[in-house]
């Protein structure tokens, strides 16, 4: 097992709480544009397009170290990470959460309540899917 040292050097490690401060600055910019007026789709795409980004520069230089690259390495990079995020996002986790509702439904639970939870169970899915394709297809050396 790791001792605590070993934990927080971990690319699983770092890849959590970038992840984790992502989730943050997602809802921080959501929430805030909406607060000011802008509509909650407006607000949703400037949310998520700036942690793209952010996740992006951040799994490549903290999580997994990928050095300068050139042009075209970077490129490839850049399209790599798009693909693998999207596939994550709208195929592994919808298919989860179409899945995953249809068996919680049958314990009468209420719809709200049952999209969350298939949300965080596709959500567990889909990071598993990002750091094992960033990890051995994105930033690779």
């Amino acid at each position: 097992m790791k001792n605590l040292s070993q934990l927080k050097n971990s690319q699983e490690f770092r890849f959590a709480v970038i992840g984790g401060f992502n989730t943050i600055l997602d809802f921080i910019i959501l929430f805030g544009l909406t607060v000011v007026g802008v509509s909650s789709v407006v607000a949703n795409i400037f949310s998520t397009g700036i942690t793209f980004v952010s996740s992006f520069i951040l799994n490549k230089k903290v999580t997994f170290k990928s050095g300068n690259r050139t042009k075209s390495e970077l490129i490839r990079e850049m399209i790599l990470f798009t693909i693998v995020t999207l596939f994550g996002l709208w195929v592994i986790q919808s298919g989860v959460i179409y899945f995953v509702s249809g068996l919680l439904r049958s314990f009468s639970l209420n719809d709200s309540i049952v999209l969350f939870l298939a949300k965080i169970i596709a959500t567990g899915f889909s990071l598993v899917w990002n750091f094992v394709l960033y990890k051995k297809v994105v930033f690779t050396s």
